[in-house]
């Protein structure tokens, strides 16, 4: 629930809850002070004569009245009718009034004979201009509380007659019912502040001290704790993008970790393959400073080898550069355009003269057109082919080794395949032999050793050259790398 509408309830509930909560504390208590006033057998169901008694009484009275003087009007007789004072008494029963009908001085009628029976030696007498008003005239008895409406008149016989509305109008009841309802009214506000408070602490607070809890975690590099799900609103979206920034991190730990492992890995496998071909010098160059060399051929066999070590190391630390490159995104590209069958033509003649030398065959074919360009950095993209094709000379495992190196035309693009014929790569190793410091051959024992990064490298410089490059592989028959760069093209 988002924190407006959380207002708009709140807003709601400070206006309404009181105030249907007075409304009913004012009706209880007006009923139970109603019925705690029961005196004489008078009821109240008028609410109004607990706030204004004198108002109230008035309003009773001088509608009873003009119904009484209209009878007398028009039909006086019907004033000396039991029946029909009984029903204009029903009209004001329940609201603490009654009617109350004098003959002479002898009581004729009673809407509440226990009461007029304490009050009756106490009504005014009749008095003859009191018939010439209207609505007559009023009495308050302040020790009995009660509010007397006097209209005097004869009846039939010429006796003189009063008729009295009395309506009780205790004024202690009104102070009794403004303490009750200012001590109700307090308690309503305290409850609702109660019910606000633990809602609001409980849609709000609670959440925040949740999220609290869960930074303290992170903070302390508890990158596990979640939060619990939440609805929908600010609380909602806050938990979120904290789970958002905890996944990040989590990842971004996971990956400082890994790389921290690669660089470890890196470090022991670069120092291993460094220490073999340190070794093999060492022994060589031992063996022409004691002697062991003693004819021409040995010396320069033992040159040779000493030569051809030197070069894996150099190799090795150039691999180390590209690779620190590529960690850093610094890798230096010059491209330039390129003509596609010049340029693969002079790396397989570069390259064919040292597969030679290792009888290994190498078949070169061609199936794009002649003028075929392609944007490139001639340097890097050698680097790639040296590396592909070196790794097939690592791995080959044939007597005659054979790389065929295909160029085929995709219409946008051009696709590069070459391929071996040595031990290949086992299905679960193949997707893997991209990532950085993978090798098929986790020893480092192996006579082919390698850092492990060289197609990781391959991999890098070819998707910055806005292609795409996979393998596919059959154990004991070889290996194929694709590798796919856009044509250049001129601009219509």
């Amino acid at each position: 629930m988002k924190f407006k509408t959380r207002l708009v309830i709140t807003f709601l509930t400070i206006i309404l809850l009181p105030l249907v909560l007075a409304s009913t504390a004012f009706l209880c208590i007006g009923a139970y002070l109603s019925r705690e006033q029961e005196e004489y057998g008078i009821r109240t169901q008028d609410y109004n004569i607990l706030i204004d008694p004198t108002q109230a009484s008035k309003s009773i009275s001088d509608e009873i009245f003009f119904e009484v003087k209209e009878i007398l009007d028009n039909h006086p007789a019907d004033l000396e009718d039991m029946g029909v004072l009984a029903r204009i008494n029903e009209r004001i029963d329940g609201k603490s009034s009654y009617i109350l009908v004098r003959k002479q001085n002898s009581l004729y009628y009673a809407g509440n004979e226990l009461a007029a029976s304490q009050i009756f030696d106490k009504l005014p007498d009749f008095e003859e201009e009191n018939i010439e008003k209207e609505l007559g005239q009023s009495v308050y008895y302040d020790d009995m509380k009660k509010m007397v409406r006097q209209m005097d008149f004869h009846f039939t016989d010429g006796s003189e007659g009063s008729f009295f509305v009395i309506t009780r109008a205790n004024s202690i009841l009104s102070k009794m019912l403004f303490v009750d309802m200012a001590i109700s009214i307090m308690i309503i506000l305290i409850i609702t502040s109660l019910f606000l408070t633990q809602w609001i602490s409980k849609s709000v607070f609670d959440p925040i001290n949740q999220l609290n809890i869960a930074m303290q975690n992170i903070a302390e590099g508890n990158l596990e704790y979640m939060l619990p799900d939440k609805e929908d609103g600010e609380i909602g979206e806050l938990y979120r993008n904290y789970e958002d920034m905890r996944l990040r991190l989590k990842e971004s730990t996971d990956e400082k970790i890994f790389a921290e492992k690669q660089n470890k890995e890196l470090v022991s496998n670069i120092s291993h393959d460094l220490k073999t071909p340190i070794t093999a010098i060492k022994g060589y160059v031992e063996g022409i400073m004691d002697g062991v060399a003693d004819t021409p051929e040995k010396i320069d066999k033992y040159i040779r080898t000493i030569y051809n070590k030197a070069n894996d190391m150099d190799r090795l630390i150039n691999e180390l550069t590209v690779y620190s490159g590529i960690d850093s995104n610094r890798i230096p590209y010059h491209f330039h355009r390129i003509n596609v069958s010049e340029y693969f033509g002079d790396c397989i003649e570069e390259v064919g003269l040292d597969l030679e030398s290792r009888n290994i065959e190498l078949d070169y074919s061609s199936l794009v057109p002649p003028d075929t360009m392609i944007i490139a950095d001639p340097e890097q993209l050698k680097r790639v082919i040296n590396n592909i094709i070196g790794n097939s000379v690592k791995y080959m495992d044939k007597k005659k080794g054979i790389i065929d190196i295909r160029i085929l035309d995709e219409i946008d693009s051009i696709r590069v395949e070459i391929e071996d014929n040595g031990k290949g790569i086992a299905a679960k190793d193949l997707p893997k032999i991209f990532e950085r410091f993978y090798r098929t051959d986790a020893s480092r024992n192996s006579a082919q050793g390698g850092s492990g990064i060289g197609l990781s490298i391959v991999k890098k410089i070819i998707e910055d050259h806005g292609g795409y490059i996979w393998a596919t592989s059959k154990e004991g028959e070889g290996t194929c790398m694709h590798f796919v760069i856009r044509k250049y093209q001129e601009a219509q």
